[in-house]
This record gives structure tokens, sequence and C-alpha cells, in this order.
């Protein structure tokens, strides 16, 4: 083709272009990813070095964070209004108004969504000391570290706590046991042989007022979770972990209980005020609070009743009722706790005792499409109990299980060290994994009392293991004068039931949530690979956050991670107030290492210390 003046046009060749556009492209990213290779590890240099300050041990300098470490910015938190001091997020009374009155469902826990979370430091209470020390703070603690004076009103004449000076003091007594708590126990031993012969070590106490059940089981060797909620009595659980019993908040309402099933050897109820025998299908009552306690109570397991209906015969006058109301009550309690397989074990003045049979004959009958309430076939799995509604159904035992039975297990403190049979279950589990389990934390907690010379003295009573597998932790310090709250995580392997059958205490938990407890109720917060586990769901702030609320000032954190994660968590620690120093492993392995924290006593600036 020719221009108008006879010259040849010359064609454009879209292909003539590409090569030396290409080799431009190539040459404009290379010399950008040299460019940004020499910011970022300036950048890196940077934040290395104040990480590095973050963790600094005082005796020496912490080693430079691995490469590919986790970093992150520096941050300083705020303190939470001074009306936040007893802040417990999932169960605020500030949002009750939102939820159902019906059978005080607003009790249960309903967390605040994530644009309503708090990322501020949980104050103390103006004038709030360090807790009285085991075991002077069973029977006494400070005013002001519970500045509670409701429960002190209402209670004081039935001997639960009096006010005297700056402190509270705890005389055991009970509206069941006027006379105080170790007499009414001893009749209660009297009744179940089994509570002094190692037979029974774990138990549950239903609004448990301040615990003074379940601290005088502490001295006869069983473990008790102390579970209530947060009501009109403001702190029963607070004053629980104040004297350094175990304690959750918690309430029987429309949800499982946050516990495996076949996991307590003993529940108790000392006039508790739960409807025991109301709620089911329709208008038929099927006790649907005694199918819970069912579910939970392992075969062969003892439930123990004080007040109403029992010994109506003597009581009823005081109860504003009739005897007649009080007779039908006691009935109809009767026939339900025989249709979900219980039986009247003993029974003498104000306490009856039913136990959850074993065999399997009385949970066959509850095949027939006539029996009432009727045997659970909805495919919930009985162990599953993280905001799993409760049914109006038996959970009967699984007929796998030959030694989960009461009387199949071995004595505490034998059972302690004896591999479950529900180890099979697990994941890689066997009688092999477990015992390897079992030594591994005994040197690493003996490592860790070389970190932390507190663990094993009466600075440290309250231990929460916050990702725990089996409960080897737990089980490393069972001879310190401490107790371990074993949490198992409700997205992990499910390995509370094996915690509860070595004769240890313990609870599902979702650390994307606030754990169900008050502020400054531990001395000691111990991790294993938490973050590792769940930073892909959990902000690490936010764990870090509920980990201050609950630890009390002056306790301590071990967080044994990777060192992918080690070095952020130290940095985040410090805007909290805590002073951090990272640790060599007890193998001295490069990819784990572990911080040991403690969090500084401090208090709110709108507030004036004493």
């Amino acid at each position: 083709m020719k221009h108008k003046d006879g010259k040849p046009i010359l064609q454009h060749d879209k292909n003539s272009t590409k090569v030396p556009m290409a080799i431009m492209f190539v040459v404009l990213c290379g010399f950008s990813f040299y460019l940004g290779g020499i910011f970022c590890s300036e950048k890196e240099k940077f934040a290395t070095n104040e990480v590095a300050k973050a963790v600094e041990n005082p005796k020496e300098k912490a080693a430079i964070p691995a490469a590919g470490a986790l970093q992150i910015k520096a941050v300083k938190f705020n303190e939470c209004p001074a009306d936040f001091q007893d802040y417990t997020p999932c169960t605020d009374p500030r949002r009750w108004r939102k939820f159902s009155l019906y059978r005080l469902s607003f009790m249960e826990r309903h967390c605040p969504p994530v644009f309503e979370k708090k990322d501020c430091l949980v104050p103390p209470p103006d004038g709030y000391k360090l807790p009285i020390r085991w075991p002077k703070s069973k029977d006494e603690c400070w005013y002001r570290n519970v500045p509670y004076d409701w429960i002190n009103k209402q209670k004081s004449n039935q001997h639960w706590l009096k006010k005297e000076g700056e402190k509270f003091h705890f005389p055991g007594g009970g509206t069941m046991f006027p006379n105080g708590v170790s007499e009414y126990v001893d009749h209660m031993q009297a009744l179940i042989p089994g509570m002094k012969d190692g037979t029974v070590r774990t138990a549950i106490d239903t609004g448990c007022g301040v615990a003074s059940w379940g601290g005088d089981l502490l001295d006869r060797g069983i473990l008790t979770v102390s579970l209530a909620p947060r009501d009109n009595h403001e702190a029963q659980v607070q004053f629980a972990l104040e004297r350094g019993i175990p304690a959750v908040l918690g309430i029987i309402s429309t949800q499982r209980l946050p516990f495996p099933s076949s996991s307590f050897d003993m529940a108790h109820c000392s006039r508790c005020l739960i409807p025991w025998t109301e709620f089911g299908l329709s208008e038929v009552p099927c006790g649907i609070y005694l199918l819970e306690v069912h579910r939970i109570l392992r075969p062969g397991g003892f439930w123990v009743l004080s007040g109403p209906p029992v010994n109506y015969e003597n009581h009823w006058k005081g109860w504003n009722t009739t005897i007649e109301e009080q007779k039908s009550d006691y009935e109809k309690l009767q026939e339900l706790l025989t249709s979900m397989c219980f039986k009247l074990y003993n029974k003498k003045d104000d306490i009856a005792v039913w136990q959850k049979l074993s065999d399997s004959s009385c949970y066959k009958k509850l095949e027939s499409p006539d029996t009432y309430p009727p045997k659970c076939d909805d495919g919930t799995e009985p162990d599953s109990a993280w905001y799993t509604p409760i049914r109006p159904c038996v959970v009967v035992p699984d007929q796998k299980y030959k030694k989960i039975a009461l009387k199949s297990l071995p004595k505490w403190p034998e059972r302690l060290h004896t591999a479950p049979e529900r180890v099979s279950d697990v994941r890689g589990g066997s009688d092999g994994a477990f015992k390897h389990d079992d030594s591994k934390w005994k040197t690493r907690a003996k490592h860790y009392k070389k970190l932390v010379p507190a663990i094993g003295t009466d600075k440290i009573r309250n231990v929460m293991d916050m990702n725990t597998l089996y409960g080897g932790f737990a089980a490393a310090l069972i001879d310190a004068p401490l107790w371990v709250m074993n949490t198992v995580s409700s997205y992990s392997s499910n390995t509370l039931g094996v915690v509860y059958d070595r004769g240890l205490i313990g609870t599902y938990h979702d650390w994307c949530e606030a754990f169900s407890t008050y502020p400054r109720t531990y001395d000691l917060l111990h991790l294993d690979g938490l973050f590792t586990a769940e930073s892909h769901r959990c902000e690490m702030k936010y764990v870090l956050l509920e980990m201050d609320r609950i630890l009390r000032p002056n306790g301590y954190a071990i967080i044994r991670e990777s060192s992918y994660f080690v070095d952020a968590v130290a940095t985040l620690a410090k805007g909290m107030k805590w002073g951090c120093r990272k640790e060599e492993t007890e193998y001295g392995v490069e990819q784990e290492k572990i911080l040991i924290c403690q969090k500084k006593l401090w208090y709110s600036s709108k507030q004036s210390s004493r």
C-alpha cells in the first residue's frame, strides 16, 4: 500500500512491540523488588528492635526474633470506665433486657458482637488489695475486693458470710445447714460411704451460694465445680473464687452446661430453688433440668438434694405452702427420677440421695414409644455442650464404655494416672499416648517451677490451663496447694471426658469469647500453643485482653508458643501493663519458646487507691 506521494506506508506490527514492552516490564519489576527489599529489611530491623525491647530479660537481652516471626505494632490499651470493675462480657446485666425471660434464659451466655467488644483494661475496685492467701482465704477475704453489701445484708442471718471491719468472714453456714457446713457434709458422708474412700472425686454444686459446700469437700479430697448465675446475689462465684474455691458462672436453663456427658461423680443442690420437675414437651412437664443433671452424672453417680420438697412433713409450714402441695411435689419428683433411671439410694432427715443406674435394663425400657421422657435419638452428640439446647429426653449412657461407671473407675488417687477408656476415642489417643503425655507434663512442670518459683507456694491458688489435652499440667501439679480449671476448646478434639475420668475438673470454652468468670479470679494462666491453634479464628488482641481481665494483679501467665507468635504476644502484653521475659523450653528447641508474664497491680486514674 502506498502513500499519495508514492512512498510506501509502514504497516504497524503489533507483535513487534510485545518483546520490548515485556523486557521493560521485567526490568521495572526487578527494580521495584530491589527497592522494596531494601525498605522492608530496614523496616524489619526497626520492628525487631522494638520487640526485643518488649521481651528484654532483666538479666540479659532477648534473642532477635527468628526470621518470619509475626511482627505487630506496639499498642497501649486504655483503662475501661470505673464501673466496669466487675465486668462479665457474656453475662452482662446491662444487656439482659435484650433477651427472653423464659426459664431465665437472659442469664445464660450472650456474648457481645465483635463491634461491641471492649478493647480496654478492666480496673480493680477502689481500695483493692492482693487476695488473702490459701488456706486462710477459705475463711475470709477483703471487703474491697468484692464490695457487695446486698448479699451481706440478705444472707448474714443464714451465716453465709459476715462483714467485720475490712473483711468478709465465712462461718460456713447455709440455708440448709445452720449448724455449719462440716456437720452437714458429715451427715451426707454417712449416707454415701463412697465420699470417704476415694470413690467420689468430682462434684458439681448447682446454686452454690458462696461455695461453702465445695470448700469443705476440698478438705475431704473431693474437687467441686461450684455453679451459680450472675443474679441478685451479685457475686456468688466471685466470692467462691476469692476464697480459692473452684467456680464458674452458669445456670441450668435452655442450653446444656459446658461439661461432657458422664463426667461428675456427684451433683448437689441445697435449696437452690431450681424447679426440678418443670418444663418439657407441650403441657407435659418432664423435669428438663433433671435431664441435664442426668446427662452430666456418670453411671453410678449420686444426686443429692436438701430443701423443698425433701422432709416436707416437718418443714412445709416454713415454706409458705401446704403439706398437700409439698407431698405432691415430692411424689412427682420421685416419679420423674425413676423414669430417668435413678433410684432412691438413701434418705435421712433433710437430705435425700438418688443414684443414676448403671445397668442397661432400665434404659432399654425407654425405647418403648409410650415412655416419657423418651430416649434421645435425635442425633445430638451426648458430649455436645457448647450452645447446645437441652433436649426433653434422656441421654442414655453409651454401652460401648465399660469403665466409665463410678464403680468401674479406680479410686482416687489411683485414677489420676490410669489411662481412661475414653482416651481411645481421641484422634491419635491410646494408653501409650496418654502415658507419654503424663510423663511429658511432669518434665514440663518441673521446668515451670524453676521459671516461676511461686508455683507450689501459697502465692498461687487458682490456676487455669487454657487449652489442655488430657489435663497433664494439672496432674503434674496435683501435690501443690492449688487447683486447675482445665479448659478444652469447643473447636478441638473432645478430650474433656478423659480429664474428668482422671478425677480432675474442667469446662468447654471458645477463646474467641469471654470466659464465664469475674475479673481478677485466677493467679496463673497457662496456655500451650493456643495462638498457633486458634489465631485463624480468634483475634490475638482480644484473647490477651480476656486473659488480663480474669488474671489477678501480680498473677502470672505462662505462654508456651511457637517462635512465630511469642514476640508479638510480648508486644501486646507490654501494652496491658504486663512485665514479660522470654525463656527457653525444657529442651531448648528453637521452634518453641516460653513467655513468662506477670500482671502489675494498678488502680484506675479515676479512683484513689487506699
